[in-house]
């Protein structure tokens, strides 16, 4: 299961989300989980932990990008249909799926020559390339967004949604 924000009136509770596979009809449940009820926790799959449920074609982006998070010194981690795979061992990965990635990043991290260097792997890939840039706090962006170079972006938080000032971002601003 994963965070959600909570639904309008849940207000006792932890709100989870767990998606189905393609082949139960890939249904989003939604869930409210009384907190002692909660026995392990753990971040997403790694990136490289993920390789071998990935689909051969994907590996070498896998690799090339396992590279890339480590030139910049970034923590790379998957969400999506991949790591429902790595994690379950059933097939959410289907022909039109995207590679969904959470790059964590520092203040130090130059976000720009990251998102142009993602950009030119994502146009070699066999997929989609997808996700978000996560600051230390959690607050996230859509790396194609802010690449994109509109100069407000739309920042998430397990608390709610903002636009802000792309130049911000990094310096932890937070949404009001």
């Amino acid at each position: 299961m994963v965070g959600r924000r909570p639904l309008s009136g849940e207000t006792d509770g932890v709100p989870l989300g767990l998606p189905l596979p393609p082949s139960a009809g890939k249904k989003r449940l939604s869930l409210l989980m009384q907190a002692e009820g909660i026995v392990s926790a753990s971040p997403p799959p790694a990136l490289k932990s993920a390789r071998g449920a990935a689909p051969p074609a994907w590996r070498p982006t896998l690799d090339a990008l396992g590279e890339f998070a480590s030139r910049h010194s970034v923590e790379a981690r998957l969400f999506g249909s991949l790591a429902w795979r790595a994690l379950t061992g059933l097939n959410y990965v289907t022909d039109r799926s995207d590679l969904d990635l959470l790059l964590h990043v520092h203040r130090d991290t130059d976000i720009h020559r990251l998102t142009t260097e993602l950009a030119g792997l994502a146009a070699a890939a066999p997929m989609r390339l997808d996700g978000e840039l996560v600051r230390d706090d959690g607050a996230a962006v859509n790396w194609r967004e802010f690449h994109a170079g509109a100069r407000d972006v739309l920042v998430k938080t397990i608390g709610g949604v903002g636009l802000l000032d792309k130049s911000l971002f990094l310096s932890g601003e937070v949404l009001r």
